[in-house]
């Protein structure tokens, strides 16, 4: 009969106390902890009580290039983009599914309402796309960044507010 020896008998060992045991699972966690690189990458948190879209631009390599959609659920976090950012400068737009109103800026790029990936942001109404004002995200060339959206930092449609009541006529009493 071929194959490998059984193992060793090993002497029998007292189970250590619980604590020690968790102590020990801590700290192998840190040190583990502290061997992994860090995950680089470009998220979005969604800090609103809304379901919103997120379309976001960025140079690839010596392209303006626009993705989108994302559809991010009330209070959590999508990544967008993974992998060391290789640029500082990064551009989003988000709209607001459920309360109406947007996240925009001045930077204008393509997008349009379906899937996308559009290469190039010149000329997007020729070329059949919507031309929309992203906001620029600065990530001070770090490895990794996170934006978070709160409803404080969107634009909602402004509502035509009423006119006042016209002036009563000035002239002399009787």
């Amino acid at each position: 009969m071929t194959g490998f020896p059984p193992p060793p008998l090993r002497p029998a060992r007292r189970r250590a106390p619980r604590r020690a045991l968790l102590f020990g699972a801590v700290c192998l966690g840190g040190v583990l902890a502290g061997a992994l690189p860090a995950l680089a990458e470009f998220r979005l948190c969604n800090r609103t009580q809304s379901r919103i879209g997120v379309a976001l631009g960025y140079k690839d390599g010596d392209i303006w290039t626009t993705e989108g959609w994302w559809n991010v659920a009330a209070n959590t976090c999508e990544t967008l983009l993974r992998g060391d950012l290789s640029a500082r400068f990064y551009y989003l737009y988000a709209v607001d599914y459920d309360q109406g109103g947007e996240w925009a800026g001045k930077a204008f790029m393509c997008t349009r309402e379906k899937e996308f990936t559009i290469r190039e942001i010149d000329n997007c109404l020729a070329r059949g796309f919507d031309r929309t004002g992203f906001f620029e995200v600065d990530t001070r060339e770090q490895k990794a960044w996170t934006v978070q959206l709160t409803e404080a930092s969107q634009s909602r449609p402004q509502a035509a507010a009423p006119l006042p009541p016209p002036a009563p006529p000035r002239g002399r009493t009787p």
